[in-house]
C-alpha cells in the first residue's frame, strides 16, 4: 500500500464508530463527578478522613456509590478508548510498506497533545489534568499496534499486579502487611511509655505518628496541627486573587508530580489500560462487533468482580480503622473489571433501538471530548468555584457536589450537541487537527441545500 500525508485525514462522518463516541462522551462527562471534589472543596480538610467534608445518610449512600460504581472507571474508559482510537489512528500502518506519515502525523497529534495539557495544568491551574498523561502515554503506544491481543492483555494487567502484590511502605499485600506491622510495634512501644519506660528520638515518632493517624479519626477532635496550616494555606490560595490561586494550584502539582513518580505511575497505568483497550479492539469487542449476548455476560460477569471487590473496599473504609483496608490491594482489577462491565453494558444498549435513543445525545459529547474537558475546568475553576465568580468554593457536601456535577454535565451535554448542528467538530478539536495535519480543517458545517435539491453526492 502507497500513501501520502494529503491521504490522511480525521476521521468524519460513517467512518466514525457511534459506540466509541457514546462512551466517550459518557466518559467525558462522568469524570467530573471524580474531579468536582478537587476543584470546589478545601481538599486538605477532608484527606485525612472524608467524614470531616460532611457524613449525612445521604453523603454515605453517595459516596459508597460512585466508589462502587463510578470512581476511576471514567479514566478507565477513556483509557481503553484511547487505546481503540490508537488502533483507528494507525489502521494504515499495519504493514511495513504502509506511509511513513501515518507514524509522523501520530506523534505530532500526541505532542501537540502534551502541549495542551501544560497549558491545562499551568494557565487553567487543573492539577488532576488528564491530558499530559494520555499524550506521554501516546507516545509509548505505536509500536505495539501489531502485538497480539492475548499479549497486549498480559501487559495491560501487569500495573494490576503490581498495586496488588505492592511494595514496602506503599500499597498491595505487602503494603498492607509493612503497615499492619508498623501500627502494632507503634502500639507496644505506646504501651511501654505508658508504664514508665524511656522512648529514644525514632520511637517517639513512631508513637506520635500512631497518635496522629487515631486523632485524624476522631472526629471530636481538631485536625493535626500540619493539617490546619495546609487547610488555611488552601483557604487563602482559594480566596485570594487569581494570581495567588495559580501559585497554589502550581505547587500541588509539582507536590503530586513534580517529583516524577506521580507522573510515572500515572503514565503506566494509562499505557496498561490502553493496551487492553488496543486488545479489546483487536477483538471487536470494544466497538460492538459482538453479539448481544456476549456483551450481556461480559456486563453481568464484569460487574458482579469488579462491584464485588469495590464494595467489599467500602465496607472496609467505612469502618475508619486506622489499620489499611487489605481489600486496597485488588483496587486496580476492580476498577478495570467494572470498566469492562460499563463497555459490555453500553454495547448491549447500542444493540436495541431503545438504547440507541437513549445513548445518542452523549455521541455528540464524545465528538466534542477535548472542548467539553477543558470548557468544564474553566467554569467550574474560574467562574462557578472562583470567588470572583459564583464563589461557590467550600460550600457543599459529598450530595451537593454529585448534583452540581450533574448539573454541570447536563449544560455541557446540551452545548455539545447544539454545538455540533452548526459545526464539524469542536473549537478545540478543530484547533488541534488543524495543529497536527498542519492545514486548516473545515470548521462550520455545509448549508442544507435548499427544500426540493438533492445534496452533491
Amino acid at each position: 500500500m502507497t500513501g501520502t500525508a494529503a491521504e490522511l485525514g480525521p476521521v468524519r462522518g460513517k467512518a466514525r464508530i457511534d459506540v466509541l463516541d457514546v462512551m466517550r462522551g459518557i466518559a467525558i462527562l462522568g469524570i467530573l463527578y471524580m474531579n468536582i471534589p478537587f476543584m470546589a472543596t478545601n481538599v486538605a480538610s477532608w484527606m485525612d478522613d472524608i467524614r470531616r467534608l460532611s457524613w449525612s445518610p445521604a453523603d454515605q449512600v453517595t459516596w459508597a456509590a460512585i466508589a462502587v460504581f463510578w470512581d476511576g472507571t471514567q479514566r478507565g474508559l477513556f483509557q481503553m478508548l484511547f487505546g481503540a482510537g490508537v488502533m483507528v489512528f494507525t489502521a494504515r500502518a499495519m504493514r511495513p510498506d504502509d506511509p511513513v506519515a501515518v507514524a509522523d502525523l501520530y506523534y505530532r497529534r500526541n505532542l501537540w497533545l502534551i502541549a495542551f495539557g501544560l497549558i491545562d495544568i499551568f494557565l487553567i491551574a487543573w492539577v488532576g489534568d488528564i491530558l499530559l498523561i494520555y499524550g506521554l502515554s501516546a507516545l509509548l503506544l505505536f509500536p505495539f499496534r501489531k502485538a497480539p491481543p492475548k499479549a497486549l492483555v498480559a501487559m495491560g494487567l501487569s500495573f494490576a499486579a503490581l498495586m496488588a502484590v505492592g511494595w514496602p511502605g506503599g500499597g498491595g499485600v505487602i503494603g498492607y502487611q509493612d503497615r499492619v506491622a508498623r501500627i502494632e510495634q507503634a502500639q507496644a512501644l505506646e504501651k511501654k511509655e505508658q508504664a514508665g519506660a524511656t522512648l529514644g528520638e525514632e520511637d517517639k515518632k513512631m508513637v506520635e505518628k500512631l497518635r496522629e493517624g487515631r486523632a485524624a479519626r476522631d472526629l471530636s477532635q481538631p485536625p493535626s496541627k500540619e493539617t490546619r496550616e495546609a487547610i488555611e494555606e488552601e483557604r487563602q490560595a482559594r480566596a485570594g486573587s487569581p494570581w495567588h490561586y495559580l501559585m497554589f494550584a502550581w505547587g500541588t502539582w509539582n507536590k503530586v508530580f513534580g517529583d516524577g513518580n506521580g507522573t510515572f505511575f500515572s503514565v503506566l497505568e494509562a499505557v496498561c489500560a490502553m493496551f487492553i483497550g488496543m486488545a479489546l479492539f483487536k477483538w471487536g469487542v470494544i466497538q460492538g462487533e459482538r453479539s448481544a449476548r456476549f456483551y450481556a455476560g461480559l456486563a453481568v460477569a464484569s460487574y458482579a468482580v469488579g462491584c464485588g471487590l469495590r464494595a467489599w473496599h467500602v465496607a472496609d473504609l467505612y469502618r475508619f480503622a486506622l489499620a489499611p483496608p487489605l481489600s486496597s490491594a485488588a483496587s486496580e482489577f476492580a476498577r478495570l473489571a467494572v470498566t469492562l462491565g460499563h463497555v459490555g453494558l453500553l454495547n448491549l444498549m447500542m444493540k436495541t433501538e431503545a438504547g440507541r435513543n437513549l445513548l445518542a445525545p452523549f455521541k455528540a459529547a464524545g465528538r466534542m471530548a477535548f472542548t467539553i474537558y477543558i470548557f468544564t475546568s474553566l467554569v467550574t475553576l474560574w467562574f462557578v468555584f472562583a470567588p470572583w465568580g459564583l464563589g461557590l468554593w467550600g460550600r457543599f457536601g459529598w450530595t451537593e457536589l454529585a448534583l452540581a456535577a450533574t448539573v454541570i454535565d447536563v449544560v455541557m451535554l446540551v452545548f455539545a450537541n447544539l454545538w455540533l448542528r452548526h459545526f464539524v467538530s469542536g473549537p478545540l478539536e478543530w484547533l488541534w487537527r488543524s495543529l497536527a495535519y498542519g492545514k486548516r480543517q473545515p470548521f462550520a458545517r455545509a448549508p442544507a441545500p435548499p427544500i426540493g435539491l438533492a445534496a452533491p453526492a
